[in-house]
């Protein structure tokens, strides 16, 4: 971890704009060096989370320390915090090296000083050979590198990035995203990061925080949230997911069980469910069988659609009552089963189903 990386704690923040209520009682601790992604739909406040993290927009309510130390009513410029904008914002007339070089130069560092962390930076974001050109002269890819590099070269307690990958590309998005990765490992800054794209929250974040509607839904890793949200928001925003009505709920040996098309399904065990429920059950976690299960949970359904994804095949199923159920299963082995005729049961284990309320 760097020596200069910090944890935030952040107590009770709000933000109004107005009669808007863009943030509600946010409550966090963002460890030292870690990878804290925020993610949520559009409008969910978390780009307004990380402008009150960043110094930009003062809270309504609420405070925000730094190692203890209140910050809360510090100005941006005081609490040195690295920035990556989504627009990159470089200065358009400056050359790479001068772009990485202004944030040394507004804190006044010796210029001999500036020329080694400028050199030394530039390696490490693989941007040698480029240090002379303009912007305007970079790939998109290139830009995001001299943007990152800008904001890291004066080693920050915290970078904060706000959907820094959102005008590139499928593929050299992917490839940033690595590359932000590995700078996160070789700096051990604190990064705060705001995506609303799931599989690079998923992929590159120590811990996951949802935002909906200006409030703070859940946090934690990226496994356990995705395998066992704790909405039905949360569950349906972070991947695709199975969801099947249940009523009747009980506990059981197994866990707490519930009637779906008068068929009893089993989940790990959930204490406060009253009446009816959904269970919810990643795609990926499905197989499909011309036969009830003889151990786990099965529910009948018919063939309705296939979609081919290379690798792997989409299978869309619809029960009697109509309700869908999609099942993602590797290509060979979809292909082994389209063979049997449209009527099958779907099924899977007790454990990797999760019972969450009807409304959340």
């Amino acid at each position: 971890m760097s020596k200069r990386a910090v944890g935030l704690q952040v107590i009770g923040i709000g933000k109004s704009f107005g009669h808007f209520t863009a943030l509600k009682d946010i409550t966090l601790d963002i460890a030292p060096g870690e990878f804290l992604t925020l993610l949520g739909p559009s409008g969910s406040g978390k780009t307004t989370f990380l402008m009150v993290l960043a110094g930009f927009q003062a809270a309504s309510e609420g405070r925000l320390l730094s190692d203890g130390v209140d910050i809360t009513r510090s100005r941006a410029e005081d609490r040195s915090f690295g920035m990556v904008f989504q627009g990159y914002a470089l200065f358009p007339h400056k050359s790479v090296a001068q772009n990485i070089a202004f944030p040394l130069q507004v804190r006044g560092v010796a210029r001999e000083d500036i020329a080694r962390r400028v050199d030394a930076i530039i390696a490490r974001v693989g941007l040698v050979g480029h240090e002379n050109k303009r912007p305007a002269q970079l790939s998109g890819g290139q830009q995001q590198r001299v943007a990152l590099a800008r904001a890291l070269v004066f080693e920050p307690p915290v970078l904060l990035l706000d959907e820094p990958f959102s005008a590139l590309d499928k593929h050299l998005r992917g490839r940033m995203q690595e590359e932000v990765a590995r700078l996160h490992g070789e700096f051990g800054t604190t990064f705060v990061f705001v995506t609303h794209d799931q599989s690079e929250a998923l992929s590159l974040s120590s811990r996951i925080a949802i935002f909906n509607h200006g409030r703070l839904l859940q946090v934690g890793a990226p496994r356990d949230i995705y395998e066992r949200p704790s909405s039905r928001f949360v569950a349906e925003f972070l991947g695709e997911i199975n969801l099947l009505p249940v009523e009747a709920i009980g506990h059981c040996a197994r866990g707490t069980s519930g009637l779906f098309e008068e068929v009893r399904l089993t989940a790990p065990r959930h204490e406060n469910l009253n009446g009816s429920a959904v269970l919810a059950v990643r795609p990926e976690h499905m197989s499909v069988s011309a036969e009830p299960p003889a151990e786990g949970n099965g529910v009948p359904a018919r063939l309705a659609g296939t979609t081919y994804l290379g690798s792997a095949m989409r299978l869309a199923f619809a029960t009697s009552s109509g309700t869908p159920l999609t099942v993602t299963l590797p290509s060979e082995a979809a292909g082994r089963i389209l063979d049997r005729g449209p009527d099958f049961w779907v099924t899977w284990s007790f454990d990797n189903g999760f019972l969450l309320p009807e409304q959340s």
